[in-house]
């Protein structure tokens, strides 16, 4: 009996041990976040993540059931750790947890802001909102070693900096834009686009769905929309579309890591795809050829002819029924071969028949030339001019200066990548502008958001893509996220050279620039597959 007895004590005493090994101390001070946290207090200690640990989330606010999965499911491939996700009630224990809750009703930190508060036995991860949570998670994420980005099994331990982050963003609307028609990428693409979106923060994409080159969503009510205008693109190949239902997939998988879908349709010109589609779409009655090539300008829809907004209206409204988020995007650049006028005339009526369905018309800059409502956003890509006549109108505007934000543009004169119209925008001159100040007459007020355009013309496969994206990305989510007083180049180089080991622990194909002080040697680089 007594021998029994000895060896219980000794599993108890080995069993404790285990389970109250001590963190290693670290400091939140010295983590390298990107978007950098409105405040952040260390304490000088660390939360460690093990098999026992539990995701609670408050019982009034079920909502956070999706975010309590998506951190669950984030943690078990590299951990191995298969995280249970209860309700505070169900639960005995206080230690070990990661608690969620989104009743912190606290104005300052808005829908999406958070407070974060990491101590050795449990951390607490509060908002106002199930949106401002999962932003949360995002920082929680990158305060665990980079190796939790990899999909197969890691050592540990997992341990995570002590202290207190309170953190919300600086503008409404930070956004990125993939370009789907010059170029098509499917669903599973997008969706991992998305997911670099997610990851630092970001809450809208914006998809180029049409263009000369190719039409990429499909209306039930104009089939040779997608039929035909679908079937090439840029250089030639056998383009491709969505489906509605591949839409709604996307949609849906946006939605649940909070990113909103901002589809657009480009309207009056850049509409070759459908011309050749529909001959009645012509002034002529004649359908154009497909075209493969990268010029821009030449096309226009027929503006004074009534198929044209019968067209317009059914492919808007197909559009909305299959998109819940509160902006149609309906293009309006360079519609060179439109007579101003009648591109005026447009644009009013295309207005309308959005503002009919209940949606937000969102447009290029080029639309501020008509009569805008106020609840109308133009996004300023090319004019200032076209910025302040928004201004003038009472319209927001989401920044999308060319020769800052575009990431299609190349980095420099080597790059073999891209285009360079607009200049070259190496890594350092994407992340140092203030879209506050950038034109005179267009005050923080007046701005809506960012927004980081790709265009692929250049841009054939989702390594190539990666290429132009990163990591410049990282600079325009902090520049929509952080306040510009918390900004400066010399700290975020810094931060951003830290996050190699993430972005190469998720695969990602990055520009090494030699602007930023990559935490290991980059002579070799990320190359482009051949």
């Amino acid at each position: 009996m007594k021998n029994l007895l000895l060896f219980f004590c000794v599993c108890l005493v080995l069993f404790s041990c285990e389970e109250k090994t001590p963190s290693t101390p670290k400091d939140l001070a010295k983590e390298f976040l990107i978007p950098k946290p409105d405040s952040l207090l260390a304490t000088g200690s660390s939360f460690r993540l093990t098999k026992k640990t539990q995701i609670v989330i408050q019982d009034e606010f079920l909502e956070l059931r999706t975010v309590g999965i998506f951190l669950a499911n984030k943690l078990q491939p590299a951990t191995g750790f298969k995280l249970p996700i209860s309700l505070y009630s169900e639960v005995e224990s206080g230690n070990n947890i990661i608690y969620l809750s989104s009743d912190l009703n606290n104005d300052q930190l808005g829908v999406e802001g958070y407070e974060l508060i990491i101590e050795e036995n449990h951390i607490k991860l509060q908002g106002n909102s199930a949106a401002g949570i999962f932003r949360g998670v995002q920082t929680l994420l990158q305060l665990l070693p980079e190796t939790i980005e990899k999909k197969s099994l890691q050592t540990g331990p997992w341990e995570i900096a002590s202290g207190i982050i309170v953190d919300f963003p600086s503008y409404e609307y930070r956004g990125a834009m993939i370009d789907v028609s010059r170029h098509f990428f499917g669903v599973e693409k997008v969706k991992e686009y998305i997911d670099h979106l997610a990851r630092y923060k970001m809450n809208y994409l914006h998809i180029h769905l049409t263009d000369d080159q190719g039409w990429r969503i499909e209306i039930k009510k104009w089939p040779n929309l997608t039929n035909h205008g679908g079937s090439t693109q840029v250089g030639g190949g056998k383009g491709g579309f969505f489906t509605q239902e591949d839409y709604k997939k996307i949609v849906k998988y946006a939605a649940d890591r909070f990113i909103t879908i901002v589809p657009e349709i480009d309207l009056p010109g850049h509409t070759n795809a459908a011309l050749a589609s529909y001959a009645e779409l012509n002034c002529d009655g004649k359908a154009q050829k497909l075209y493969t090539g990268m010029e821009v300008g030449f096309s226009t829809l027929c503006t004074r002819n009534e198929n044209t907004y019968e067209f317009v209206d059914d492919v808007i409204k197909e559009l909305v029924e299959i998109t819940p988020g509160p902006y149609i995007h309906i293009g309006g650049d360079e519609s060179h071969s439109t007579k101003q006028e009648d591109y005026i005339y447009f644009v009013d009526r295309v207005q309308d028949i959005v503002k009919k369905y209940g949606k937000q018309m969102m447009g290029w800059d080029d639309i501020t030339e008509g009569s805008l409502n106020s609840n109308s956003v133009a996004q300023h890509w090319a004019k200032t001019d076209n910025a302040k006549k928004a201004v003038g109108q009472n319209v927001k505007i989401v920044m999308s200066p060319a020769s800052k934000a575009y990431l299609d543009m190349k980095y420099d004169s080597t790059t073999t990548l891209g285009l360079n119209w607009a200049g070259f925008i190496e890594v350092d001159s994407g992340y140092i502008w203030n879209p506050a100040t950038l034109i005179n007459g267009v005050k923080k007020e007046n701005i809506l958001g960012v927004e980081c355009p790709l265009w692929t013309e250049t841009v054939t496969n989702l390594d190539e893509l990666e290429y132009l994206v990163f990591p410049r990305l990282l600079g325009y989510a902090e520049i929509g996220w952080t306040k510009q007083e918390n900004r400066n180049w010399e700290d975020y180089k810094v931060r951003l050279g830290n996050q190699q080991a993430r972005l190469e622990a998720l695969g990602i194909n990055y520009y090494p620039s030699k602007l930023v002080p990559w935490t290991k040697p980059t002579e070799k680089g990320v190359k482009l597959k051949d």
